[in-house]
């Protein structure tokens, strides 16, 4: 088990509030059905007698119940919405394309409904999203030594002003004030669970974030004046080494980060981080654990707020840190995000004596 199961009464009540804060972690088997779901299923609720719950999917089907198919239980959390999947595909066929409510109405969709299920599940709109999947163009064409006014049009922008404006919200800076010849460079990488920004110096590693958190341009604003220049485009080999070991951990084969890092912190802040990277991958701590595992238990808030000030996402697990009944709590990179990187490190979990390990789920 990855965290004390809370008693069976309080899931229960979970179930019938459909509390996301146990996605990923809770799953419900209803007997009278044979089926297991989410706690989050929008199916009419079974009686209590009828309930049993287990912390991995693996427990449920090795009980032989059968996923469910309304909350699809095998699939991450932001997956179980239709509108999300076709909405994501179209945007994966035509990345370059303008998107406006106009089109979602085309699709038969409802914008405001678009709208609500995409900031519930991404913290972001579908249209921002679009907008940074184009503005992600423009950043690769700077990256490579590109005039500001390529980017502009390869990110699908025909007014300078606005590209300039729409890269200075994501960033901080406008695409002009970055240099490919800083001592800070940043560079921009894919992942599954969405684009990730990096800042390397030649030797270090000094943040990696999500590119929709909301705190990334105060971040980077923050990153700038602790290391004394500016921030620019391009790599070093820390980049390349961080954007290799991201692969291979989405991958599913290797959850591992070497990549040097630059902490910027306090002494306690970085003890912290240090007890982070510590927790193997498919374990979880609270921030109590955290706290007593410092020798420091009267300093639970002050390990959360160490815990919300990491800016090297994944190498830096805070995504491991649940709170004490063993709710999901708070994740900048968004709650949907968390109980992905949840289930992928369930197959990097260290099997008991004589079993071969789990593997991340698809």
């Amino acid at each position: 088990m990855l965290f004390p199961m809370p008693p069976s009464d309080t899931l229960y009540q979970a179930l019938l509030d459909r509390d996301p804060a146990y996605d990923g972690q809770v799953w419900v088997c209803v007997a009278s059905t044979g089926i297991f779901c989410r706690l989050t299923c929008p199916a009419r609720k079974p009686l209590r007698a009828n309930c049993s719950f287990h912390d991995s999917v693996a427990a449920c089907l090795a009980a032989g119940f059968r996923p469910c198919k309304r909350c699809h239980p095998l699939a991450p959390m932001a997956a179980g919405e239709p509108v999300i999947q076709q909405l994501l595909a179209a945007l994966d066929q035509d990345p370059a394309r303008r998107w406006g409510e106009p089109d979602l109405v085309a699709l038969g969709l409802d914008p405001s409904t678009v709208r609500r299920v995409f900031k519930r599940q991404f913290g972001m709109t579908f249209l921002e999203m679009a907008r940074h999947r184009r503005l992600r163009e423009g950043f690769t064409t700077l990256a490579s030594g590109g005039p500001v006014i390529a980017a502009q049009l390869e990110a699908g922008f025909e007014s300078a002003s606005a590209f300039r404006a729409a890269f200075a919200r994501l960033l901080g800076r406008a695409p002009g004030s970055l240099r490919q010849d800083a001592l800070l460079r940043a560079d921009w990488i894919a992942t599954p669970l969405g684009d990730m920004l990096s800042v390397c110096d030649a030797r270090h590693l000094h943040l990696l974030e999500f590119m929709d958190r909301k705190a990334l341009p105060a971040e980077l604003a923050r990153l700038a004046k602790a290391a004394g220049g500016e921030i620019g485009l391009g790599r070093f080999d820390p980049s390349d080494q961080i954007r290799a070991e991201l692969a291979r951990f989405f991958a599913g084969s290797s959850a591992r980060f070497d990549t040097p890092l630059a902490l910027h912190g306090t002494p306690f802040t970085r003890q912290v981080w240090q007890a982070l990277r510590a927790i193997p991958p498919g374990q979880t701590r609270s921030y109590g654990a955290l706290a007593q595992d410092l020798g420091r238990p009267q300093a639970v808030r002050a390990v959360a707020q160490a815990n919300g000030a990491n800016q090297i996402a994944l190498v830096i697990p805070c995504h491991r840190v649940i709170g004490a009944d063993g709710a999901l709590t708070g994740y900048g990179g968004g709650l949907w995000r968390k109980q992905r990187l949840l289930e992928i490190e369930r197959g990097y979990r260290s099997p008991p004596p004589g079993l071969a390990p789990d593997r991340p789920q698809a």
